[in-house]
């Protein structure tokens, strides 16, 4: 496990992990009409941090008791099993092998939380995607979590993302900051919505935390701890 990645799970008192707690808060909290169970993270281009992002976020949604499965759903430049780091079996041999899904979903150490990662790269990735195959192994993973997070390409350089946009029930669209032109950020937003995605919002990535910030962060938590062991005696 990448422990400079996962922040949520060795650095549970840091700004950036309650940060990432917020995100899940603000996830749990935006269910509409329709049950909110799988939700897609995408970026405008390449090095953005959705990986990273979506990674700790389906940790912060496991450390409230959720079941959880995240999967990797970029075919072209998979990262989650470097994530992780566990071997790369996962979707791609379901789809081409028909190997059982139950058999490549991996545990990792954070409780409750599942990984199925892509697989080897295949030559024809949006094809599967699409398929019907792709749909039913989805269809199974929603039944079996609380949540099922996907980590797809990134929605402007690749029709990947607008394949899945459709299928899942939220999208999050991860911007790092400094990095995408407004008016790309826009045509990615546009992208989302003519695939029929409904956009649950956008994380601005790569924001530098102000030590100010930090500090009245650290007080606050202290401050409650304290009054939770006072309250206690």
């Amino acid at each position: 496990m990448d422990n400079h990645q996962l922040i949520v799970h060795d650095q549970l008192k840091s700004p950036i992990a309650e940060a990432y707690r917020t995100l899940r808060t603000n996830i749990q909290f935006s269910k509409r009409d329709s049950e909110l169970k799988a939700v897609m993270f995408t970026s405008t281009g390449p090095a953005e941090g959705k990986s990273t992002t979506a990674a700790n976020t389906a940790i912060a949604l496991a450390q409230s008791g959720k079941k959880i499965i995240i999967a990797d759903c970029d075919f072209r430049k998979p990262v989650l099993h470097h994530i992780f780091s566990k071997p790369n079996r996962g979707f791609t041999n379901a789809l081409v092998e028909d190997t059982p899904l139950k058999s490549l979903i991996q545990e990792t150490k954070v409780p409750n939380l599942h990984l199925l990662t892509s697989g080897p790269i295949p030559p024809n990735p949006s094809e599967l995607l699409g398929s019907s195959r792709m749909l039913s192994l989805f269809e199974d993973l929603k039944s079996q979590y609380d949540y099922v997070i996907l980590d797809t390409p990134p929605i402007v350089a690749v029709t990947d993302g607008c394949v899945l946009a459709s299928r899942v029930d939220g999208v999050i669209m991860v911007i790092a900051a400094g990095m995408v032109r407004p008016e790309m950020a826009q045509h990615a937003k546009d992208l989302i919505l003519k695939a029929n995605g409904k956009l649950l919002g956008v994380v601005l990535n790569r924001v530098e935390v102000l030590e100010e910030y930090s500090y009245y962060y650290y007080y606050y938590g202290e401050e409650c701890q304290n009054k939770k062991q006072r309250q206690s005696r």
